[in-house]
């Protein structure tokens, strides 16, 4: 049984970001990532995918991103930055470590990841929300020869068959898959719109006045400390992202046309509302979203729909637990790289109040 003050779970932006103030204070930590090499969660995504902040917005608490005159990093040159920012505070990142199991034993916490066991006071959960593809329940009825991905497991268009693509979800992953898709297959897509930034957000103007103001708002502004933030998180939880990318007429002039939500199979083939059936459909990627699994935690702090029950990520019914990433945790922006970094401060500070004296350093026991 190894025995910290307090266990990370997760070595993404926000793991790290925590790591950061922790060491800062001279804390026993350890951070646990489930992948073989520190931002791996970004390079195992579509090749062409690049972020929606710019290079001078994408650095974590006590290191800039290294290149600022990139316009939008890539996903292999954030997670590189990632694995270097790990690297230069030598934070204590145990890859390959994947958690299965959080139950509390008196007054710690036992941490459990296969047959390893870790001890602790306290528990920071910064795994994330986009971990479980979520692929609806008719997908199983589709013919077998229709070639089917998830967004977390598409690449390249190189991985579909020929004939027509159905991309079936309209947020940013969506958009940005039909558009790229676009170019090699006729593609359709499938969903309720949600609206999009109007602005092209790789030009000059946008990256450098309005993404700034994007960002207040969605820091600063749109929180859950005031009732303009909290009625702007219901309408986001209710409706969705913003396109912040691909705009519409971007998709139109791809020849890419929306045909509504997919609501049935028929003799294997999609159905979309207005009672089409989809019969040249060769190809479905569904960028449906992901759903939060957290049944390995073994413990009361789930409310009645299921989710868990936090104040600003603070869990007040189990003391020393903590999330860090969740959507609209705190603020619009706090699943997102730029909205990590105010959280980690809050959530660190919470936690040192608690928990004023640093127990020594990492011991294991027999």
């Amino acid at each position: 049984m190894e025995r910290y003050e307090t266990v990370i779970i997760g070595g993404g932006q926000a793991g790290l970001s925590v790591g950061y103030h922790l060491q800062k204070r001279n804390r026993s930590f350890v951070i646990l990532d489930a992948s073989e090499r520190i931002g791996d969660s970004w390079r195992q995504r579509w090749d062409s995918l690049k972020l929606y902040s710019p290079a001078f917005r994408d650095g974590l608490p006590g290191m800039r991103f290294p290149d600022e005159r990139i316009a939008y990093p890539t996903k292999d040159e954030f997670a590189d930055y990632l694995e270097a920012y790990a690297r230069r505070f030598a934070l204590p990142v145990r890859t390959g470590v994947r958690v299965d199991g959080v139950r509390r034993d008196g007054d710690r916490y036992v941490v459990s990841a296969g047959d390893r066991m870790f001890e602790a006071t306290n528990v920071v959960l910064a795994s994330g929300a986009h971990r479980d593809p979520r692929v609806p329940s008719l997908a199983a009825g589709l013919d077998p020869s229709i070639v089917q991905l998830h967004s977390s497991a598409y690449r390249n268009p190189s991985q579909l068959r020929e004939g027509r693509v159905l991309v079936v979800g309209v947020g940013n992953s969506g958009a940005d898959i039909a558009l790229e898709v676009a170019r090699t297959h006729p593609t359709t897509m499938s969903g309720s719109p949600t609206g999009h930034i109007p602005a092209d957000i790789d030009g000059w103007i946008a990256r450098n006045v309005v993404f700034h103001l994007i960002r207040f708002l969605g820091v600063h502004v749109f929180t859950r400390r005031n009732p303009i933030g909290r009625k702007a998180i219901a309408n986001m939880s209710a409706k969705g992202d913003l396109l912040v990318r691909v705009k519409p007429k971007w998709l139109e002039a791809a020849g890419v046309v929306n045909v509504g939500r997919t609501i049935d199979i028929r003799d294997g083939k999609p159905v979309v509302e207005s009672g089409e059936v989809l019969d040249d459909v060769t190809n479905v990627v569904w960028c449906v979203g992901f759903r939060q699994d957290l049944s390995w935690l073994d413990l009361p702090i789930f409310g009645e729909d299921g989710a868990p029950v936090h104040e600003r990520g603070v869990v007040t019914s189990e003391p020393g637990l903590y999330f860090m990433g969740l959507p609209f945790q705190f603020a619009v922006a706090s699943d997102v790289i730029p909205g990590v970094s105010r959280d980690a401060r809050w959530i660190v500070k919470q936690l040192g109040r608690r928990s004023p004296a640093s127990v020594p350093a990492a011991t294991v026991a027999a």
